[in-house]
């Protein structure tokens, strides 16, 4: 039964990722974007740090930092390890150079999708503030249908596709040690559901606060370590960098069979680690307290460039330059481990065992944070206590069915559904871009002045807003 399910999951997926499909919507969007933007993603870079810095107006409400750790998290996890492992074994090392296309470029989608966000978010009773892409479907172009499914989508891809595949890639990395055995996945299943139950019963408010500190530290961490892996190595600094450019253009192996090649499995794990374009971080993004909707565009695009230029690069280096040819049958936690261990010793493969576990246990509560904002919005409410109780301990018990499931099943249902979050998100942001664009233009303009920005919504002729009036 289940490998019937993983072959019709597989099968859809495989025609959503052909090149005219997915990776031809996602290059598109955002060389569109990075045109109309006049290359914010170069310019605005040093502008995106200082942003990232500055104090909500309300010192009670979710400052741009807070987002960004929100946001991170949930981009920051086991795709970055593992996701980056399967690219290598079964893309070549080019599929490094293409998820580093991926995040440049998705760097200015995710800049329209958080100031949009930004722009069309809503009010709660208390003052604080929510949205997302379901809202600015509802809002700017008026279709509250298209936000509700997009709203089931991201429920489903988050709760279920990535959490799930989250907990399979944990588990997944106790497979080098020589106590993992087949009741390895359901202990390392159950405890992570009882954590993740612990921490989200919390709410979104507790959320935030554990995120702000274990992201960062695990994070420089995580970089810390990569960096010691190519002084150790450094003699292969030519070899590598060669062999990531040569299979990055070797166009004849591409498009003799796409679906292996480096452009492919580039794309295809640089969406499942940065997320740009998808949809997913301006839920976090319009909870900022910021203000100008720039800012917070400005600072998730900060966020996809910390988890695929810095982190996804992390791991790649730390593969390539320990020596360890890359294979398919070593692809996901195998090939990581062996890695390590030719480039630390003993202590590679704990290290890793380490990361991936905090990795994982942030995506989780991350990925789940979203989730919130969306039955609000499906709802037309507050879903209630009991409500979300149940949701709650619901997502925890998908954690542990993650951890038990077969990998096929596990990476083949993330990718359908963050397929059909793209082919939903992008063209709306698409049509809304000029929003985004005049906004910056806004802010531009106040910045060259010498002023701290600020913004009204009926500057850039957008009306009916809840904030911004």
């Amino acid at each position: 039964m289940i490998d019937a399910i993983d072959n019709v999951v597989n099968a859809i997926s495989g025609v959503l990722y052909q090149p005219y499909v997915v990776p031809l919507i996602l290059v598109l969007a955002g060389l569109y974007f990075t045109i109309r933007l006049k290359g914010l993603q170069f310019n605005l870079f040093g502008e995106s740090i200082r942003v990232v810095t500055e104090k909500p107006v309300n010192l009670e409400s979710t400052s741009s930092f807070g987002a960004l750790m929100v946001s991170t998290a949930s981009r920051v996890g086991t795709g970055n390890i593992m996701g980056v492992s399967t690219a290598i074994c079964l893309g070549g090392p080019g599929a490094i150079f293409w998820m580093w296309v991926t995040a440049v470029l998705g760097g200015a989608s995710a800049f329209v999708e958080s100031t949009l966000a930004q722009i069309y978010k809503k009010k709660n009773p208390d003052g604080s503030s929510l949205g997302g892409p379901s809202y600015y479907m509802q809002e700017a172009i008026k279709q509250r249908w298209l936000g509700v499914i997009f709203a089931i989508v991201l429920i489903l891809t988050y709760a279920v596709g990535y959490n799930m595949l989250a907990a399979y890639n944990t588990q997944d990395t106790f497979s080098s040690f020589s106590f993992y055995s087949k009741t390895t996945s359901f202990v390392v299943g159950a405890v992570l559901a009882v954590l993740i139950a612990a921490s989200v019963l919390g709410g979104a408010k507790r959320l935030t606060k554990v995120t702000e500190v274990l992201v960062p530290l695990m994070g420089v961490l995580y970089i810390v370590v990569s960096l010691v892996v190519i002084v150790l190595n450094i003699k292969s600094f030519g070899a590598v960098f060669g062999s990531i450019f040569k299979s990055a253009f070797d166009f004849k192996a591409i498009f003799g069979g796409f679906a292996g090649s480096a452009i492919m499995w580039g794309i295809k794990r640089g969406l499942y680690s940065n997320e740009a374009g998808m949809g997913s971080a301006p839920n976090a993004a319009a909870a900022a307290d910021v203000s100008h909707p720039a800012k917070q565009g400005l600072v998730q695009m900060l966020s996809v460039f910390i988890d695929t230029l810095l982190i996804c690069s992390a791991t790649a280096f730390m593969c390539l330059f320990s020596g360890v040819t890359p294979d398919a049958e070593l692809k996901g936690a195998p090939y990581v481990a062996a890695s390590m261990k030719a480039a630390l010793g003993g202590f590679g493969p704990i290290f890793m065992t380490v990361a991936v576990c905090l990795f994982a246990f942030t995506t989780l509560i991350g990925n789940y944070y979203y989730t919130e904002g969306c039955w609000r919005f499906i709802l037309k409410k507050d879903p209630g206590k009991g409500f979300m109780t149940c949701w709650r301990l619901f997502c925890a018990l998908l954690v542990f069915v993650g951890a038990v499931i077969s990998a096929g099943l596990a990476w083949d249902t993330a990718d359908l559904l963050q397929a059909l979050m793209v082919i939903i998100n992008v063209p709306v942001i698409a049509i809304l871009g000029h929003t985004a664009v005049r906004a910056l233009d806004d802010y531009r303009a106040q910045r060259k002045a010498g002023k701290n920005p600020t913004f009204k919504a009926k500057n850039i002729g957008v009306t009916g807003t809840d904030f911004w009036n």
